[in-house]
């Protein structure tokens, strides 16, 4: 469960009437998520998502992440619009951390995707990154790889000899002297965060995409790379080899990759991989005792790294 600011009726009815969507009627806390604290809305005009932005996500960046989710719902995908107060913001502030409402999104993630799923969620980032690509605004990546050594360097402070070994595994990767797999390839909106936890499905059909909080401005050939490496393997770590096919087969009926994008996608990966196990290995390390939040466990997400950096994947 994830709840690090509670929230209780009486303070966010004036945040949800402050947006025109009249009385409150139930608040409750969704347990998904280790970033920041969401509650689910019940409001006179319909059921939202109140969300509590928490210390990783940058509030100057906010603009940009509810702007693209805007934008992409704008243009058919199926994304939540954020909801504007009566000033036309849609950043305000509720307990001391800046927050936002945005419509409820129906359907459920799935917890073991099929085969058709897999591949209907490769087509779905693909449309994104389509849509995405007159976005005017820019972010840079918030975990580039100057944050990735910052985050390697803290976690190293705490590390005990198991989680010594995993930093270890990574060093290569956080050193800054590996070139840059994502150089030269082409760039745009992207979502940064695809898992399938971040997809709702409803009537066997992709029904949301939600938690832009990573959103950026990086390679394209890096989010497919980020969504195989959430969608292809198993809880262990191990591939799953039809899901990657038919994930990969999804996106690319709807964008092709060009040869240097696929030539980039095993070091791509490899970065992803490194990046989410150091952000799982930092959580753990730091948690706050007193957040309702369970931190996920970062070694299954290093064994990708193995997969990513088999010879035989580059040949």
């Amino acid at each position: 469960m994830a709840v690090f600011t509670p929230v209780d009726e009486a303070d966010a009815e004036p945040f949800i009437r402050s947006r025109g969507l009249g009385a409150l009627r139930a608040l409750a806390p969704i347990a998904e998520g280790v970033e920041n604290t969401n509650y689910r809305v019940e409001a006179e005009r319909g059921r939202y998502v109140l969300t509590l932005f928490e210390g990783r996500t940058d509030a100057a960046a906010l603009p940009f992440c509810l702007g693209l989710t805007r934008h992409l719902a704008d243009r058919g995908l199926p994304c939540a619009h954020p909801v504007a107060d009566k000033t036309g913001e849609t950043v305000g502030e509720l307990n001391g951390r800046p927050a936002a409402v945005l419509e409820w999104l129906p359907g459920e993630w799935r917890r073991a995707p099929s085969v058709a799923d897999q591949a209907a969620a490769g087509a779905l980032l693909a449309r994104f990154h389509l849509a995405a690509a007159d976005y005017p605004a820019i972010r840079e990546n918030p975990v580039g790889p100057a944050a990735r050594r910052a985050l390697f360097d803290r976690c190293a402070l705490r590390a005990g000899p198991a989680d010594q070994a995993l930093l270890a595994r990574m060093a290569p990767w956080v050193d800054g002297s590996a070139a840059d797999p994502a150089a030269g390839l082409p760039r745009g909106p992207i979502h940064a965060d695809y898992f399938p936890d971040n997809l709702l499905f409803e009537n066997g059909a992709p029904s949301g995409l939600i938690d832009f909080y990573f959103a950026c401005t990086d390679a394209l050939a890096y989010d497919l790379a980020i969504a195989l490496s959430a969608w292809g393997f198993d809880a262990d770590g191990a591939p799953l080899p039809a899901a990657l096919r038919a994930f990969q087969s999804g996106y690319e009926s709807v964008r092709p990759l060009s040869a240097a994008e696929r030539d980039a996608l095993p070091a791509l990966g490899a970065v992803a991989a490194v990046r989410f196990t150091l952000t799982r290995l930092h959580d753990r390390l730091y948690v706050d005792p007193k957040a309702l939040v369970t931190p996920k466990d970062p070694a299954p997400f290093l064994r990708r790294l193995d997969w990513w950096t088999d010879p035989a994947l580059a040949a």
